[in-house]
């Protein structure tokens, strides 16, 4: 009997291992807006990186078309360079580590009383599984004029993913993140919203 329980126990402990779980958070999303925005959502505009962003890499590659496809929804005629607008496009990105807990637990305990005494042994499992690496991603865009001035508009957006989650690739999560962060465009000023 002791031998058939740890069998299906290591059974378990297999299966709980060898799942790996996806993640996604939200799109934590936080937006500025200058007090005249007419200016916004018309006319020509371009995207560029911003200082200290490198734009020959994927990442940027799809980004930048993400959010080129999203200007274009409000009304922008995107342009590849010297448009009336430039949308300044910055990009980070960071390692989540996975949780790292073991998924069992041993605890003994013992009696002695009048009516005997008795001895046991508990294992409790927590099969929840645990979070595995994720990558975060963060995002701002600036829309000033190309001529200089001040900012028109200023978005950031932050979400985190597993690789194996639909958001695990650099395509769907720009995607993902672009939606959000012109999502009801300009939106409410230096407030902070959650996209599911």
């Amino acid at each position: 009997m002791m031998i058939r329980t740890l069998s299906s126990l290591a059974a378990i402990l297999l299966v709980a291992g060898c799942a790996t779980p996806t993640f996604v958070s939200p799109v934590e999303v936080t937006r500025f807006a200058a007090a005249d925005s007419a200016q916004l959502g018309s006319g020509t505009i371009h995207i560029a990186p911003a200082p200290g962003t490198d734009d020959s890499t994927l990442e940027y590659m799809v980004n930048s078309h993400a959010i080129a496809q999203e200007l274009q929804v409000l009304g922008y005629n995107v342009v590849a360079g010297n448009g009336a607008q430039v949308a300044l496009l910055s990009l980070e990105h960071s390692v989540i580590p996975p949780e790292r807990r073991s998924p069992v637990s041993v605890g003994g305990g013992g009696s002695v009383g009048s009516y005997g005494s008795g001895m046991g042994l508990g294992i409790g499992l927590n099969l929840t599984p645990g979070r595995g690496e994720a990558v975060a991603t963060r995002l701002a865009v600036t829309i000033r004029p190309a001529d200089g001035g001040s900012a028109l508009w200023e978005g950031r957006a932050a979400m985190s993913a597993t690789a194996n989650s639909d958001y695990g690739t650099p395509e769907a999560a720009a995607d993902r993140m672009a939606a959000a962060l012109f999502g009801g465009f300009p939106g409410t000023s230096g407030e902070t919203i959650a996209v599911e």
